[in-house]
């Protein structure tokens, strides 16, 4: 089985120190938590910006800030910005950091009701146009999934001719409204996936480390971090993101699987190509 992956999810766009004090939101603070996911093992960092009181923000001088921080303080280390920023950005604040032309960036491929009011919209002409923005700054998708039609329309959307390589998926399991996270489900999901295809497992609160040793087990990757648990156990807050990735790599050990560094993530993802 090919090593693990392990991506962290730094911050998010709505977890706040409220939740837990260690969330980061200045870019020092960016910067010590990427760091010590790094050290712990994780080769991508998902990185959302916040401003310094923790308001989500898609501001390209920004990202700059935070990606030159990161990259100071994890040399190597394979950065993917999201594009999905937060509910109610437009499509234009959300693609911003696509012009700092990064390896890899997140595609989602579907609109998802995440609880009340707040309705992640991604219509198909959205989507379509997401992936032949990517495609033309040769950015690699991650295929952000959270229910069984998202990987349909992410394989229509390759066979229109706007994804290239090879598909790679993250599936995010345990939100409300999507796709739930017992074992039955990401069994399930991954057997949905195309041929040829990789994919990341990632689970949200209580199920990120179900999830996590579900993806190990299945030959799959894994997503761990602030943006989706902040806690260690029940009821033990993670006092970093480094933290969590420590759990997944000790859960990887006992299961037998190796951890990819920088380099060798992006050999399994196919980025030389990019």
């Amino acid at each position: 089985m090919e090593k693990l992956i392990l991506t962290a999810a730094i911050c998010g766009a709505e977890v706040t120190k409220e939740k837990n004090p260690a969330v980061p939101y200045t870019i020092e603070e960016i910067a010590r938590e990427a760091r010590a996911a790094y050290n712990a093992g994780a080769s991508i960092i998902h990185l959302h910006v916040r401003e310094d009181d923790g308001t989500p923000t898609q501001s390209l001088p920004r990202f700059i800030k935070a990606i030159a921080a990161i990259k100071k303080e994890c040399p190597g280390i394979i950065i993917q910005p999201s594009t999905g920023g937060a509910v109610g950005m437009s499509n234009a604040e959300r693609l911003t950091p696509i012009q700092l032309v990064p390896e890899m960036a997140t595609l989602d491929c579907g609109t998802i009701n995440f609880g009340g009011s707040e309705i992640f919209t991604n219509s198909e002409e959205t989507v379509i146009e997401f992936a032949q923005i990517m495609q033309a700054s040769h950015v690699k998708p991650e295929i952000e999934v959270f229910d069984r039609g998202m990987v349909q329309l992410a394989v229509r959307i390759k066979q229109m001719g706007f994804i290239d390589g090879s598909l790679h998926f993250n599936l995010v399991l345990g939100t409300p409204f999507g796709m739930p996270a017992s074992l039955e489900d990401i069994v399930y999901l991954t057997g949905c996936l195309p041929n040829g295809s990789t994919f990341t497992g990632t689970g949200i609160g209580r199920h990120e480390f179900s999830v996590a040793c579900a993806s190990i087990i299945l030959g799959g990757h894994v997503r761990v971090g602030f943006e989706d648990n902040v806690y260690l156990k029940k009821g033990v807050l993670a006092r970093s993101n480094g933290e969590l990735v420590e759990k997944v790599v000790r859960l990887a050990n006992e299961l037998g699987r190796d951890i990819a560094r920088p380099d060798e993530a992006r050999t399994i993802l196919g980025l030389k190509s990019y």
